[in-house]
């Protein structure tokens, strides 16, 4: 069965800086897969480059097999991100946000599922709301909900809990967790390392731009018997 993600030595500088240094790594189909390091490790990189967002200096990035450069439009029709900013535009509702994202996909009378998606992110009652009326916390409810308008195969979700409260972040690993349940691969980055914990079937550990553990939840918390994944991420980075 083909990769949902296949990263093959990756590199990408800025300058003098070497922000990925040959990052090679693939998530199955059905994965609840996690990107954890610190800040400056790498991760949003490698995220914008699989969304096409940079091209990387050198490497093969794919997404259910279509290269992301010279198959960008079914790559990125596959994949659904999350961004960490809250970038959005502030004429429209939020129910106008979905459906011009829908229209971006080619994707018409989508009404059922944008309330769908509404509903479980607790966003019913602000559909008529112009997006400048919100919240920091209800605006990063609409990223998510405009990542998952189009039914992507792939969702990548870069930090989606910063910065919200506590219901928000248990409803939407609840809708999540459902997705997933149904076949839809997640690759999650966030510094809530019980998230991860929690939810990720395996985990990669990167540290300056490359990989430095990759394996199951299981067997990286196993090395440090009785620990939790925070003192795991502590001592492998210390190392």
């Amino acid at each position: 069965m083909v990769a949902a993600v296949s990263i093959v030595d990756v590199v990408k500088n800025f300058g003098s800086l070497q922000a990925l240094a040959g990052v090679s790594l693939d998530v199955a189909q059905g994965e609840f897969f996690g990107l954890l390091g610190p800040n400056g490790a790498g991760k949003t990189t490698l995220i914008s480059a699989l969304a096409g967002l940079v091209r990387a200096d050198s490497g093969q990035i794919s997404v259910l097999g279509y290269d992301v450069v010279n198959d960008y439009r079914k790559a990125r029709s596959l994949l659904g991100v999350v961004p960490q900013e809250l970038v959005f535009d502030p004429f429209f509702s939020v129910r106008e946000t979905l459906q011009i994202q829908s229209g971006y996909f080619g994707i018409r009378n989508n009404d059922a599922w944008i309330d769908e998606i509404l509903d479980n992110l607790d966003l019913t009652a602000k559909a008529q709301v112009n997006m400048r009326r919100l919240s920091g916390g209800m605006k990063r409810r609409v990223l998510v909900a405009q990542a998952l308008v189009h039914k992507p195969p792939v969702i990548v979700l870069d930090e989606p809990t910063a910065g919200v409260d506590v219901e928000l972040r248990q409803g939407l690993w609840q809708f999540v967790r459902r997705l997933n349940g149904e076949g839809h691969t997640i690759i999650l980055t966030t510094h809530y390392l019980e998230e991860a914990e929690a939810l990720c079937g395996r985990i990669a550990l990167m540290k300056q731009g490359r990989i430095i553990a990759l394996d199951t939840t299981a067997n990286l918390m196993a090395v440090h018997p009785g620990g939790s994944l925070e003192e795991v991420f502590v001592r492998t980075m210390n190392q």
